[in-house]
């Protein structure tokens, strides 16, 4: 038992939610699902002003805002009694752009096509697992991960940079940025854009790059800390020499 007090939550939670996502895969739900939200023309809501106008454009603006907001934040002078160290504000802003950056470029590579470039919905693709990496689908591919959905997901970052100092904020920040991950996911859904799996993993990989950039960080502060003990201790050792010359 003590051994298992020793685990980090995070760690804990990390293979949790992966164990979860795998689950969902085995179950091969992701295409009954897109079946059951297209027809032989293809997906209805594709065009939809509600999954394309609002979700799919707006969701790509209000990205864009948060980073820019974000970056102002950490550009921007601070009041001496709001605290004048910056890092934790660049923190905040390079793990969102991680996020940003990491889960888009592994989609670009994927081999796997989205649900409406099937041949069923109008396309041209066969169904191929995106585990199958030696597989192609006759599709146009870069389709896995969801893209879309880290505009929501990406912020799960923030939780990690502010849930020491600043708790509440940080609770807020997870659950607005799952929220947003979640609708701008489902739209695409919708759409035939993804299928379920493909949100579920750019959630999960967002946890994961965020989880892992912490503990990174926690672990560069501490081994600067424990460097910085001995100049100080010997510094302090000095002191009396010097004065009894």
């Amino acid at each position: 038992m003590r051994s298992l007090r020793r685990v980090p939550g995070d760690l804990v939670l990390t293979l949790t939610t992966l164990l979860l996502v795998l689950a969902w895969d085995a179950s091969g739900l992701d295409l009954p699902v897109s079946r059951a939200l297209a027809h032989a023309r293809g997906f209805p809501w594709r065009d939809s002003w509600l999954t394309y106008g609002l979700l799919h454009e707006g969701g790509r603006l209000l990205a864009a805002l948060g980073v820019l907001a974000l970056l102002l934040h950490a550009l921007l002078p601070r009041p001496p009694q709001a605290g004048a160290n910056p890092a934790p504000r660049w923190r905040a802003f390079g793990a969102v752009l991680l996020n940003l950056g990491a889960v888009p470029a592994l989609k670009r590579s994927s081999l796997t096509s989205c649900p409406w470039d099937l041949a069923e919905f109008g396309g041209s693709a066969r169904y191929v697992p995106h585990w199958d990496w030696s597989v192609g689908d006759l599709g146009p591919g870069h389709c896995f991960p969801s893209g879309h959905a880290v505009a929501g997901f990406a912020f799960i970052a923030l939780y990690f940079v502010w849930r020491r100092k600043r708790p509440a904020w940080a609770r807020r920040a997870l659950w607005l940025s799952l929220a947003a991950g979640l609708a701008l996911g489902l739209s695409q859904v919708l759409r035939g854009a993804h299928y379920v799996s493909h949100v579920a993993w750019s959630a999960w990989l967002c946890w994961t790059l965020s989880a892992a950039a912490s503990a990174l960080s926690r672990a560069l502060a501490q081994a600067r800390r424990r460097n910085d003990k001995p100049t100080s201790t010997s510094k302090s050792t000095l002191m009396p020499d010097i004065h009894t010359r």
